[in-house]
């Protein structure tokens, strides 16, 4: 019987792009619970993928709180389907969440551009008209 596949803590922080302190973070807050030999930590599959998709959750903005719920619900009643449809809700608020901050920074910008335009038109008014030979009127 071939054994199953396990990981370091290095190998698995480096596989995901991550610190080790970001692993063990995940672990202290209970996302994750790699087997103890000693005091080397073994990740397994598992726990592997918990945390791709604490990492994606995270990357999606979404509170550690609910990618927990989400995590967990897999090994939970209604399983796998449940899951995916909550996510489906979760997924479906946090676009309409993304959609309304996209709104917000391009409304944003367009109010800069405009302060930025008006700023550079009150400037232009104040300089001193310049002579032909380059000199400002004023500067004679």
């Amino acid at each position: 019987m071939a054994s199953e596949r396990t990981w370091t803590i290095a190998e698995v922080a480096e596989d995901l792009g991550v610190t080790h302190r970001t692993v063990r973070y995940y672990e202290d807050v209970g996302l994750v619970s790699p087997e103890r030999r000693g005091t080397v930590r073994v990740y397994r599959a598992r726990d592997r993928i918990r945390l791709q998709l604490v990492l994606r959750g995270k990357r999606l903005g979404f509170p550690l709180d609910e990618i927990r719920t989400i995590v967990d619900m897999y090994d939970q009643t209604p399983g796998e389907a449940g899951q995916l449809r909550y996510l489906l809700d979760q997924v479906g608020e946090r676009r309409a969440e993304l959609t309304q901050r996209l709104h917000d920074v391009r409304s944003a910008l367009a109010e800069l551009a405009d302060l930025e335009r008006r700023c550079r038109e009150d400037l232009e008014a104040l300089q001193p008209p310049e002579t032909h030979d380059g000199a400002s009127a004023g500067a004679r």
